[in-house]
């Protein structure tokens, strides 16, 4: 079997986490975590970046550090990891689904403003995939309307919009350095900021909220969000080859792009004028044309031994937030079709060229 994404290890992955046990420092303290922060600060071009437990926790403490809370609304995707509803969730405040473009996926400038009510706090952006959300129309909205951006570029390390790294666009952005991401922890992830309050903000929330000087003493609610000096050791030896990690995804998507482009039922990934997509997952749809279903596609390509993942359940699908009664009365059609048509395959870093061209003669003589 190929593996839909199998982790490159880092060269100074097993010398930076063994130095961590051999000096003793593995839980959440230690020089790794500063120096990670620092690395990652200086490369998505941001002021301040707040390493912890998860993408998820992220998006959860940026929400949190940002002041949603219940009674407020955040506009998202509908079309994105449930992650991202359910740190809304956490907080009290309710989700509210817009739906996406049909080319990338990701939230639809134009369809957001109709969302917009009094309660509204915060848009969030998703970078799908990879490639990253139309900023520019969005940062208008929000300006307009007071709200802040909140950044999931969980699946977009490097990638950029007009030129500059998503994460550091909005008021706040958050990463996962989960496995099959462009550097991971194993778990983990990381909240960056420009805005010297929120980070002192996130600091405070991620650590259990101590009280300054009186240790033990907590006046508001806090979290046990803090990533290990372990994690930190093997991210910054990720962080380390990022340059590396990101020309080999876009040359594995050249790759794709080539040995594909001829099909007449299958789409291809695009890449707008304003972005530079780092192909986090080389994702692609079967098209009305198609003579099998993606389930059946997918269903192929397992039996030839090649791994898929199907796109994202619509948010507004999805059995927990129905039984509460939300989204009943919308719909998400681009959303749907998308999810309906969509998987990516083998795309992992640890992924060789031979592997690539054995996906594209299965996937060819699967649909021609």
């Amino acid at each position: 079997m190929i593996p839909v994404n199998e982790p490159h290890i880092p060269k100074h992955a097993k010398k930076y986490v063994l130095d961590c046990i051999r000096t003793g420092w593995i839980s959440s303290a230690g020089s790794y975590i500063k120096t990670f922060e620092h690395a990652c600060k200086e490369y998505f071009d941001v002021n301040h970046a707040v390493t912890v437990t998860s993408g998820t926790s992220a998006l959860h403490l940026a929400l949190v550090a940002l002041g949603i809370t219940k009674g407020d609304e955040v506009i998202l995707p509908d079309l994105t990891i449930i992650s991202c509803p359910f740190a809304v969730h956490y907080t009290g405040a309710t989700p509210v689904l817009c739906d996406v473009e049909p080319d990338t996926g990701n939230i639809d400038p134009k369809k957001i403003e109709e969302k917009i009510t009094k309660k509204t706090k915060a848009i969030m952006v998703v970078h799908l995939y990879g490639h990253p959300c139309d900023m520019d129309p969005i940062r208008v909205l929000a300006k307009k309307y007071h709200l802040f951006v909140v950044e999931d570029a969980c699946q977009a390390h490097g990638a950029l919009y007009q030129g500059k790294k998503v994460g550091g666009l909005g008021d706040i952005g958050c990463f996962s350095f989960y496995g099959n991401k462009i550097i991971t922890t194993g778990e983990g992830g990381m909240v960056v900021t420009n805005s010297d309050i929120l980070d002192k903000k996130l600091r405070t929330f991620r650590d259990l909220a101590h009280v300054p000087g009186k240790r033990f003493t907590h006046k508001v609610v806090g979290y046990n969000y803090r990533m290990t000096n372990m994690q930190a050791a093997l991210g910054l030896s990720g962080i380390e080859e990022i340059d590396w990690a990101i020309a080999k995804k876009r040359r594995m998507a050249q790759i794709y792009q080539k040995g594909l482009k001829d099909i007449p039922s299958l789409i291809l990934p695009e890449e707008k004028s304003y972005a530079r997509s780092v192909f986090w997952m080389y994702a692609v749809r079967l098209t009305k044309k198609s003579k099998m279903t993606r389930d059946e596609f997918c269903s192929h390509l397992k039996q030839q031994g090649v791994d898929t993942r199907n796109f994202f359940v619509p948010i507004h699908r999805q059995p927990v937030f129905r039984n509460m009664k939300l989204f009943l009365r919308a719909s998400y059609p681009v959303s749907d079709a998308l999810s309906r048509s969509g998987l990516y395959i083998p795309s992992g870093l640890a992924m060789t060229e031979a592997q690539q061209h054995e996906v594209i003669r299965t996937i060819r003589a699967i649909l021609t």
